[in-house]
């Protein structure tokens, strides 16, 4: 007799519990369409490729996500009730869309398993930097198509005529005419040859004493400064260093599954 409480209280239990059961799988759906449930984890799920995507998920994101799953259940339902699921076309979207998935999904594990080290991102920042890395000029110039009128400036700059005033007035140079010849700082082997040549021999203030030709023409060419040639610090351009590797090491990764694949297929661009 002494049992029959605790036979009554375990059967209480098993009651709560059962009743419990459908609440519990409750709290997993956010709503019930047309009889069908629409779990949390397809609003998690759009919340987690938002957050991909470099969004961010806030009170306002996840109540609009939770309305867009609902209607897209709304919408799917009508469109299988119209058989749309059974047509070739849409048959044919699957499969390239299962191809889209996969195929990001490898690409983010590839990268993933091989990030860029910060030794990799120095060791590239260091290699341009030293293509960089030298005099930069800061020079005027004065273009004109003959010899002579080149001459004839040269003169008139000689016996005091001011440089810039001369090149707004003569200059054929459309980038730098209008500001005097000025043409801001730059490495030597930016320019063409005959020209860098010439400026590099200059020192600071001094001018050319005979025309220098190249191929636009004639050139009058005044030092007014030099400087060693300015880079950013690492850690400005580490981003944008880090972001061109990871495309290059997917590129050579790419390759790689291409030249590794058996196929007859010859690709247009090898």
């Amino acid at each position: 007799m002494k049992s029959k409480p605790h036979a009554v209280r375990a059967a209480c239990l098993a009651a709560s519990a059962a009743l419990l059961m459908p609440l519990a799988a409750l709290a997993q759906n956010i709503a019930i369409v047309n009889g069908k449930a629409v779990p949390q984890s397809r609003v998690d799920n759009l919340l987690h490729q938002a957050e991909r995507a470099g969004q961010k998920v806030g009170p306002e994101m996840q109540a609009q996500a939770k309305d867009q799953v609902v209607l897209r259940e709304i919408f799917a339902q009508e469109a299988e009730k119209k058989g749309i699921a059974t047509s070739a076309d849409y048959r044919a979207q699957m499969e390239l869309a299962r191809q889209s998935i996969l195929i990001r999904e490898l690409f983010d594990q590839f990268s993933k398993k091989n990030p860029v080290t910060d030794a990799e991102a120095k060791a590239e920042y260091d290699k341009f930097k030293a293509q960089v890395v030298g005099t930069e000029y800061r020079a005027r110039h004065i273009l004109v198509e003959k010899e002579d009128e080149a001459k004839a400036l040269i003169a008139q700059i000689k016996a005091g005529a001011k440089f810039d005033e001369l090149a707004k007035k003569h200059s054929k140079d459309p980038g730098s005419g209008a500001n005097g010849g000025d043409l801001d700082f730059a490495k030597a082997d930016s320019y063409v040859p005959e020209f860098g040549q010439a400026m590099s021999k200059l020192k600071k203030g001094e001018m050319t004493e005979v025309p220098v030709k190249t191929q636009f023409g004639y050139h009058i060419i005044l030092l007014e400064d030099t400087r060693e040639a300015q880079f950013p610090a690492f850690e400005e351009v580490k981003p944008q260093i880090v972001q061109r590797l990871e495309q290059i090491k997917l590129q050579s990764y790419q390759e790689s599954l291409r030249n590794a694949a058996k196929t007859d297929y010859k690709f247009a661009q090898q």
